[in-house]
């Protein structure tokens, strides 16, 4: 079963803004969920401009250490992700492939240009993250905005199963 979350943005940035945010800080809340068997959760993020079926991939944590990159296998089960671009991916990709991460908050930071952060044009965008956990569910959250952003703004949103609150705060 998937759940989709979305959460608008409360204060939009202007493209008049004189400070462009130069990078994103996104901070995700893996649950620890009391089941069984319980497996870390493989998490995808991608932008993509608002309303526009491009998606541009910028981290992926998988099981990244298997033998022969098995690991690979199960990427497939963060469905909307793998449509949109992770079958078109070679793994490891540079700069953007890690390790699955334990229950907790988990914090990336992403600077524009560099890593797996494009530089962005000026625009409506949508950070997607989604989880999906081996012997659990699938979840994805979605949190509009705008670039380039006031430095120190957050958008916010939250899971109900595989993920927990995920921010995305700019940083100038």
């Amino acid at each position: 079963m998937m759940r989709t979350t979305t959460l608008s943005l409360a204060a939009t940035a202007t493209l008049a803004t004189p400070a462009a945010a130069a990078g994103i800080d996104v901070t995700v809340d893996i649950p620890q969920l009391k089941v069984a068997e319980y497996h870390r959760p493989y998490v995808a993020m991608w932008i993509e401009p608002a309303g526009q079926p491009a998606a541009h991939t910028i981290a992926v944590w998988y099981d990244d250490d298997m033998k022969a990159n098995e690991g690979t296998k199960w990427l497939r089960d963060m469905r909307t992700w793998w449509r949109k671009s992770g079958r078109t991916m070679t793994f490891p990709a540079a700069g953007i492939s890690g390790a699955t991460r334990a229950p907790g908050p988990q914090k990336i930071s992403f600077t524009a240009g560099k890593g797996g952060l494009p530089n962005l044009a000026p625009g409506q965008y949508v950070l997607f993250v989604e989880a999906a956990r081996e012997v659990g569910g699938r979840e994805v959250v979605q949190l509009p905005f705008s670039w380039p952003a006031k430095p120190g703004q957050s958008v916010r949103a939250a899971g109900s199963t595989e993920l927990g609150q995920v921010v995305a705060t700019f940083k100038p």
